[in-house]
């Protein structure tokens, strides 16, 4: 998960006005390519140009200008494409000098950039009307291609290898076709012809040279290379699993179902392909599934169509391939997370009138960059090492690179975590901390890391909280360092080099022990490392234990430890503590091995694991020991064995959820396309206690899901079928969430908000928490259980909290829409079915306990069709009998919201008696304005019922006369 923060810099090239056409980063070098030149910045904390190289302007004379450009893998060499089919080939060189910044060394080398090789493609060319268009490269060779459909393959030493006919065919459709509407709208898939490419099924070929290559994509990892021809098809080629380096290596596979792409992204270790379209769209495809379709993302539903954003221009995924950003033509850029939610957006909500267009803005002198950055679109995309810078060149402007600051989920939480106090976010030299106020409301705050320590070990890796949210744990590239958020202190290693020697790859808490998987240069070797909170030191290290290889999944339970090695290898480790942990007693730590399991199978590798309590009880923290402990390995051991848990829920890097029995070894798959997943631990005891079951939440491109596991031994079909997509879970599309927080009982979202400021160039993005209530999910699931008595048990322990009210009247009006969708359903007009009926009556019992009863009944019918009033009053009462609750309690506005309710059900005569009523009691009250509305719907019923003239006479004139009364 990514989110936008602060204010976006424009970074200073030095001038130039020459148009920038690549940008890419690799490692903490930042390359950028303009028409004439090389330039190479440092990617790291310090943004500073390392080295350039000027072409001359004889050589852009005759050879044209830079149009395309590649950066090899490694970092040292780069080929250049000019416009007069010349490849000019870079060698990049760091030097032993370094940069000083007040005199001191910041660690960034100067870099000098040589031409090495120069390649003329024109002499492969049949006639002179061909040229070439676009390139790609592995390590290898680089990967020409030509206007006229063939590929010229070039080693890095600038050897012609041969070209490749390939949009000859024959190559197989995905099964599917995409073909766009030409109002913008989404695609629609229909039957794709299981032939070629239509330029290739003509018997003489004539028209072959109308389609070109746009462009190239590759993957080493996934040996596929991506050709987006100019006629908007795309093509699948598979390539040698040891590299380029023959023509032949080349197999074209099959077509992608589009017509209209223009650009095209591999994330590599999702296998997902994403495709920009000319309609304004991106579709994503799924690499490992035969590439079919998986889901389409657009602004459209934000109301922008293709003619306010043009066509996608570019499109890059992040390094983890958890996002991507979409740049588009016009005007605009978007990241967007893979299962479909919108986390940022340069384009201000409902600035797409022609005020706002880039064309008025041209004409009338209105300069919209200093509002709204890539308001004249996106030529380049690039994501730094880590994730959290994103590059950005401006389409309009010849020489405007925009650097966008981001944060992201903790590695060490990502996809998996606990109720916490704290939902944190880390960027490149912080921590977000979203918590609860004294008020329960949720704010978010900028924890920025100590320069003295981020200085030298940036960037921020990892980040993990203990359990009661009082501590903080941060590694950068060195080191470790600690935050204690009570006393708003920072600890570090006494010694720095010790903290060079710690190159953290993993970070847990269990109690008050920070635990850290460290890498070891001196023997290339992974362990974890014991720490006390109190004390960052080798003499204060409490345990050190070998580790076969880096982990790639790492839990903690209680006293447990899950650490997984590739390939699937998982280990379980018992922390026993004997003593008192404080710097006056030094206590003596151990670290047993309980469980060692090693799965081989062909899914995918695990991307998180989380241990699964055997029964509801063993959320409970063990008894603290008093000393008195038997310290005997047997004893310790065999306790531990006792106690450690039996399963654990694992989530593969494919999104496959599963249930995994640590025991067996045996695995349960419970349902795919998951990016999140929580178990609601934590809670406070009396909730726990009333519902049995433990909650699991999940959250991927179907939206929010629930699942209560009721024991241990359901099958494999009741498992996944017990997934639901709850209604109360509903976030919008633009709302990420983060985790569970146990305090007000809700789950933490997160969105963007753009503000401006008349002092400032660029507008800022504010990251905003948002709070989903989980209440209503827990008391509909005991309700349909028939446990009225714990649902009511549990709504009184929520009633403090402040988004109580909303949760009743969102549960009550999730309950009775769900009735009256099935009451479609079941075509049984005018009556719903007994289940969702008998379910609407004991969710109207169970508000009724509670003060908010007769607003939540009313609002819950103002925001419902007044055809389906009969079916909500008859579980919640009649009508006027609510009216008259509330009359004699004194809460006229929410009488008044009844008058329309009486009015529907019980007819215009006994509606217009009770507005008379309670507007002599409102005059009596001096609450005029409510009269005043009261007197108008008086006047709009016409007063069709038999009363008393004179007595209306006097209402209306003393309403009148309280009015203009002081």
């Amino acid at each position: 998960m990514y989110v936008a923060y602060g204010w976006p810099k424009l970074l200073p090239i030095g001038g130039s006005q020459e148009r920038l056409i690549h940008v890419s980063v690799s490692g903490s070098l930042l390359l950028l390519v303009s028409s004439s030149d090389v330039q190479v910045w440092s990617a790291s904390q310090h943004r500073t140009k390392l080295g350039q190289l000027v072409r001359d302007p004889t050589s852009v004379q005759y050879e044209g200008v830079n149009i395309q450009a590649k950066w090899s893998s490694d970092s040292k060499r780069v080929v250049v494409m000019t416009s007069g089919c010349i490849l000019h080939f870079y060698d990049i060189y760091l030097l032993e000098k370094q940069l000083k910044l007040s005199g001191e060394e910041i660690g960034l080398r100067l870099v000098e950039v040589h031409l090495r090789y120069t390649v003329n493609l024109l002499t492969t060319a049949f006639h002179e009307s061909i040229s070439a268009c676009c390139l790609t490269a592995d390590d290898q060779s680089v990967v020409v291609g030509l206007s006229d459909g063939r590929l010229q393959l070039v080693s890095w030493t600038g050897e012609l290898l041969g070209t490749a006919e390939l949009l000859e065919g024959p190559a197989t459709s995905s099964g599917t076709l995409y073909i766009p509407e030409t109002n913008g709208s989404p695609t629609l898939p229909v039957p794709a012809p299981l032939a070629v490419h239509p330029s290739f099924s003509t018997p003489n070929n004539d028209t072959i040279g109308e389609s070109g290559f746009g462009q190239l994509e590759l993957s080493a990892a996934l040996h596929l290379l991506v050709a987006v021809l100019t006629d908007g098809y795309v093509l699948l080629c598979s390539i040698n699993e040891k590299g380029l380096k023959q023509v032949r290596d080349i197999v074209p596979e099959k077509w992608v179902g589009i017509t209209d792409a223009v650009c095209a992204s591999i994330a590599h270790h999702q296998q997902i392909l994403a495709v920009g379209c000319m309609r304004g769209t991106v579709e994503l495809f799924n690499l490992a599934d035969n590439a079919l379709p998986l889901r389409t993302v657009s602004l459209f539903d934000w109301g922008y169509s293709v003619e306010d954003t043009g066509p996608v221009n570019c499109i890059s995924f992040t390094p983890d391939n958890f996002a991507f950003s979409v740049g588009w033509q016009h005007r605009g850029l978007a990241v967007w997370s893979v299962s479909g939610c919108r986390l940022m957006c340069t384009i201000r909500q409902g600035s797409v009138s022609n005020v706002f267009s880039p064309s008025f803005s041209m004409f009338h002198g209105t300069d919209l960059s200093r509002s709204e950055p890539m308001v004249g679109g996106v030529a380049a995309l690039a994501w730094g090492e880590q994730g959290y810078q994103l590059f950005a060149v401006e389409q309009r402007n010849v020489a405007r690179l925009v650097e966008f600051p981001f944060a992201k989920s903790c590695v060490s939480q990502n996809v998996v975590g606990v109720a916490q106090a704290w939902q944190l976010l880390q960027g490149d030299d912080r921590v977000l901390l979203v918590q609860s106020d004294e008020e329960d409301q949720l704010k978010l705050q900028h924890l920025v890391i100590p320069q003295s320590y981020i200085g030298i070990n940036w960037p921020v890796i990892h980040v993990a909280a203990n359990e009661d949210g009082t501590y903080l744990a941060v590694a950068g590239r060195r080191g470790v360092i600690l935050y204690d958020l009570q006393l708003r202190k920072w600890r570090v290693f006494g010694d720095v080099t010790q903290e060079r020697q710690v190159q953290c790859v993993g970070l847990l808490w269990i109690g008050k022990i920070v635990v850290i998987c460290n890498y070891r240069e001196s023997n290339k070797s992974y362990e974890l490392s014991l720490y006390p909170r109190y004390h960052l030191d080798e003499t204060s290290l409490l345990y050190r234990r070998q580790l076969p290889d880096k982990p790639i999944a790492m839990d903690v339970w209680q006293d447990f430890i899950l650490v997984t090695c590739p390939p699937f290898d998982v280990n379980i480790f018992h922390v026993h503590v004997h003593g008192n942990l404080s710097p006056l007693k030094p206590a003596t730590v151990q670290l047993f091995p309980v469980r060692e399991l090693s799965i081989m199978n062909a899914r995918k590798p695990p991307l998180a694991m989380h241990f699964l309590p055997n029964v509801p009880g063993d959320w409970d923290p063990p008894p603290p020991c008093d000393g008195s402990c038997g310290d005997g390995f047997r004893d310790v051991v065999g306790e531990a064995i006792l106690r450690q848990p039996t399963r654990c829920m694992l989530l593969r890097t494919d999104g496959e959820l599963s249930l995994l029995d640590l025991e067996q070894g045996s695995e349960r798959r419970l349902i795919s396309g998951v990016e999140r997943f929580w178990l609601t631990c934590g809670r406070p005891k009396e909730e726990a206690a009333l519902i049995k079951e433990v909650p699991w939440w999940a959250y991927g491109h179907r939206g929010m899901q629930v699942w209560y596991p009721s024991s241990p031994a359901d099958s494999s079909d009741d498992l996944q079928d017990a997934w639901e997509l709850d209604p109360e879970l509903d976030f919008d599309r633009e709302v990420y969430p983060l985790g569970l927080c146990p305090g007000p009982g809700v789950i933490v979202g997160i969105a963007q908000r753009l503000s401006l400021s008349a002092c400032a160039a660029m507008p800022c993005f504010e990251p905003t928490p948002q709070a989903q209530p989980i209440l209503p999910c827990l008391l509909r699931h005991l309700l349909q259980r028939d446990k009225a008595e714990e649902a009511l048990q549990l709504a009184r322990l929520s009633c403090g909290r402040p988004h109580f009210s909303h949760s009743l009247e969102w549960l009550l009006f999730t309950v009775f829409d769900a009735a009256v969708s099935s009451q479609y359903v079941n075509k049984k007009r005018g009556k719903f079915s007994p289940t969702a009926s008998r379910l609407l009556h004991q969710v109207c019992r169970l508000v009724r306990h509670f003060p908010e009863y007769l607003d939540v009944v009313v609002s819950v019918a103002r925001k419902t069709d007044g055809r389906h009033w009969s079916e909500l009053f008859e579980a919640a009462g009649r009508s006027t009998e609510l009216f008259e609750e509330c009359f004699l309690k004194g809460s006229y506005r929410t009488a008044a919201c009844y008058i329309l309710v009486i009015q529907k059900l019980e007819g215009p005569t006994i509606s217009q008696q009770s507005a008379v009523r309670l507007l002599k009691a409102t005059l009596e009250v001096a609450m005029y304005e409510l009269a005043g509305e009261l007197c108008r719907f008086l006047l709009r019923s016409g007063r069709e019922y038999e009363a008393d003239k004179e007595a209306e006479r006097n209402i209306f004139s003393a309403f009148f006369l309280g009015l203009s009364s002081p």
